[in-house]
């Protein structure tokens, strides 16, 4: 079944960004490769919300996990026909691609507002751990000069803006895959049920 196919090349493609989210977000936990951030919990709040590693990353693996098994997925079949089973198996991926649209659209978010905010540092200018470009809506991205205002960690700015910037664009693809999906999922599933009409008369 050509749905089917198509759900489990998504669902492949799916696994390879959800492994990158959860290592961009763990990654996001140590700022040059130093631990000592993480552990005085002088990091950006938007870190510590696992965007990558559950929304991007967890959910993800499940939604795959479901999308790869649809190929060969029957549902048991229903009434002595294989593809009314297949088609419902097509239906209930919709409900898993919703709940992929879910994650990866958490996963957007977050890190969309981590770039907007920028990020937690010691800020040369007001001598304390804040976020000193929380007030320009993402104009500091624009702005490298402004950048050296973050004393600690070194190079936070573009270790953030990198990381971030990596799950906005991943939470992108996850959401456009499962939202292919959801078209397909409908698609698959309708189809196959106008086929076994047409078989049953």
């Amino acid at each position: 079944m050509c749905f089917g196919k198509c759900a489990r090349y998504i669902g492949y493609k799916l696994l390879i960004l959800a492994f990158l989210c959860i290592v961009a977000n763990i990654l996001l936990y140590f700022p040059n490769g130093e631990t000592r951030f993480a552990s005085e919990n002088l990091l950006s709040k938007y870190v510590g919300y696992f965007h990558g590693i559950i929304g991007g990353g967890i959910l993800i693996f499940l939604v795959a996990a479901v999308f790869i098994g649809l190929e060969y997925d029957n549902c048991c079949g229903c009434c002595g026909y294989e593809n009314c089973g297949k088609s419902c198996a097509m239906l209930s991926s919709v409900l898993a691609a919703f709940i992929g649209i879910l994650g990866s659209g958490y996963c957007l978010i977050i890190s969309a507002l981590g770039l907007s905010d920028g990020p937690y540092c010691l800020s040369s200018v007001k001598q304390n751990w804040a976020y000193p470009f929380v007030n320009s809506s993402g104009g500091y991205l624009l702005e490298s000069d402004r950048w050296s205002e973050c004393r600690e960690p070194q190079n936070v700015v573009e270790w953030n803006l990198t990381l971030f910037s990596i799950l906005l664009v991943l939470g992108g693809i996850e959401l456009i895959l499962c939202t292919i999906q959801v078209i397909n999922g409908f698609l698959g599933g309708i189809c196959g049920v106008c086929c076994d009409g047409e078989e049953v008369r």
